[in-house]
């Protein structure tokens, strides 16, 4: 860690990686190794085809940041070195923290800076470490896929809900056949 002559200070914070989904990449180059991510942190013009793989389990990257960086910017320059073309909100960084043989994690805000979160928390990774992983909110956020991706949630909501539609009508089917059979079976009187 050095300080600057403006009292800030630069160091390196350590981040591992937990996705669960792909990502996607421009589908004009390969998908990235972790060697390529360091070698080109520039991120290319808009993307029209791309290509969705799986990162590496539990990869770790180290990036060089000011102590006033956001973790929205590290989250941007994650996805930077990756060559990720997804919606950065797609992502959070989470802090975690273990106490007492527990794991604790919790989501930063987007102005929360890690660099003087990590150095408030000491030398210790158990202590305090990062983790990039999907935004679960809970809620979908919609503007953060493009036009194809919805697309295909929509065909796929047509086709869940006329399997639902089907479902239905064949159990209505079904019961109201049987009780025309108990019907018919009872003697009138």
């Amino acid at each position: 860690m050095s300080l600057n002559k403006d009292g800030s200070y630069t160091g390196f914070i350590k981040v591992q990686l937990k996705l669960v989904r792909p990502v996607s990449v421009p589908s004009s180059k390969k998908p990235p190794t972790l060697q390529d991510a360091r070698r080109s942190p520039a991120r290319g013009p808009a993307v029209r085809r791309r290509t969705s793989f799986y990162l590496p389990k539990d990869a770790v990257k180290h990036l060089h940041v000011l102590s006033r960086t956001r973790a929205r910017e590290v989250i941007e320059a994650l996805l930077r070195k990756f060559l990720v073309v997804d919606d950065p909100r797609k992502f959070a960084l989470f802090e975690r923290a273990e106490r007492h043989g527990q794991v604790y994690l919790r989501k930063l805000s987007d102005d929360e800076q890690p660099l003087r979160l990590r150095l408030l928390a000491g030398p210790s990774e158990k202590a305090l470490s990062f983790v990039l992983k999907e935004n679960d909110s809970g809620e979908v956020n919609w503007d953060a896929f493009s036009m194809p991706e919805l697309h295909n949630f929509l065909r796929i909501l047509q086709r869940e809900e006329e399997e639902h539609l089907r479902q239905i009508l064949q159990k209505y089917s079904y019961c109201r056949q049987k009780i025309q059979e108990a019907l018919h079976a009872c003697p009138l009187g």
